[in-house]
């Protein structure tokens, strides 16, 4: 089990959204790639990190401080990143930069034909991103809840080939309410590729939920907020699911 943190960025800082609210972001660091030395220093085996600007306008923004970070973890972890990734120019930019998994969320849902080429074009770099609430997904920075529901999505998009799914629970992420461990678990039962959890991690305890189920298919979890108001440290997160999980963690982060 991964405990993954999330470096988030807009505007070039590492921030942390409430229920992705552009205007709830708090700042959290002005130098991303110090962060993400951080988080390597203190056991991280994978980074996950969303262009927070680049989500909303449908293209890049955060470049300079994406390869700034990938940069800083050098070929130590591998980086996975969404936001903003609407062609396949761009994913080949990404993965050139050293990017090593590029997320496609809102532009998997309203353009499958994109995410099946993707898919196609860069076998065993592509995850999806399904952000749902109540079941059903939400695109365009959650603002939007489709009718699709969660599950049924995911399992078409894993016919075309994605690497993995990110599954996040739009009401519980950045609250530090505890993982939504019910509907995680169904998803992943549905699957056969991992699912990596994200939203509402908060604290051991929750790491302890995650990894008494991720034999069902979780094979990791996203945390933000928690780690950088102190709720949760990485170490001892990282520590606790190697010692309850019996596959190494090491080798499910290449």
């Amino acid at each position: 089990m991964l405990i993954i943190p999330a470096i988030d960025l807009k505007d070039g800082q590492c921030v942390r959204l409430r229920q992705g609210e552009m205007d709830s972001a708090t700042v959290f660091s002005s130098n991303p790639a110090e962060m993400a030395g951080k988080w390597l220093a203190s056991g991280a085996r994978r980074l996950h990190l969303v262009d927070l600007n680049g989500a909303f306008a449908g293209r890049p923004i955060n470049e300079k401080a994406i390869r700034a970070i990938v940069d800083a973890v050098g070929d130590d972890i591998p980086v996975q990143l969404g936001g903003g990734i609407r062609d396949l120019d761009t994913i080949e930019r990404y993965l050139d930069d050293g990017v090593s998994f590029v997320i496609i969320g809102s532009a998997a849902v309203k353009n499958p034909g994109f995410l099946h080429d993707a898919c196609n074009a860069f076998p065993g770099h592509v995850i999806v991103g399904l952000d749902a609430r109540d079941g059903k997904v939400a695109v365009e920075g959650w603002s939007k809840v489709t009718g699709h529901d969660v599950v049924d999505l995911a399992k078409r998009f894993e016919d075309y080939g994605v690497e993995s799914v990110v599954y996040t629970d739009i009401g519980r992420d950045g609250m530090l309410a505890g993982v939504n461990i019910e509907a995680t678990v169904a998803l992943a039962q549905a699957l056969t590729i991992p699912v990596i959890a994200s939203g509402g991690i908060t604290n051991l305890e929750d790491v302890r939920q995650l990894c008494a189920v991720q034999d069902e298919g979780i094979m990791g979890a996203i945390t933000g907020r928690a780690l950088y108001e102190g709720t949760l440290d990485l170490t001892a997160a990282q520590t606790l699911a190697d010692t309850l999980t019996r596959q190494p963690s090491a080798a499910l982060g290449q």
